[in-house]
């Protein structure tokens, strides 16, 4: 995920100052952004294929199915919590596999 942070901070830094340009110029907003958009597009796409392909290739594997996935500090305690009355508890049962309304 930090290639496709960094390609995009790239774009970014490209969009902006052009953005500002153009809209200086008195293009007006709408021109202005995509104007701004063509040419970060362009720019970007000629000069930094590097970048863009890691960032391809990190999203790649982020939706691959592949991937590991990302958990947030409560939910890691969640699930440890969940764990812990599960092996506490014999009797009860926690099926997470089941859609919300469904029997």
């Amino acid at each position: 995920m930090v290639a496709f942070l960094k390609y995009s901070l790239i774009r970014l830094a490209l969009f902006v100052p052009l953005f500002v340009l153009f809209y200086f110029l008195g293009t007006g907003a709408i021109l202005a952004v995509v104007c701004a958009g063509v040419i970060a597009f362009a720019i970007s796409y000629l000069f930094f294929q590097k970048q863009r392909d890691a960032a391809t290739g990190a999203m790649r594997e982020r939706f691959s199915g592949r991937a590991k996935p990302l958990r947030s500090a409560g939910e890691v305690d969640d699930a440890a919590a969940e764990d812990s009355l599960v092996e506490q508890n014999p009797d009860v049962a926690i099926n997470n596999d089941k859609r919300p309304g469904s029997a």
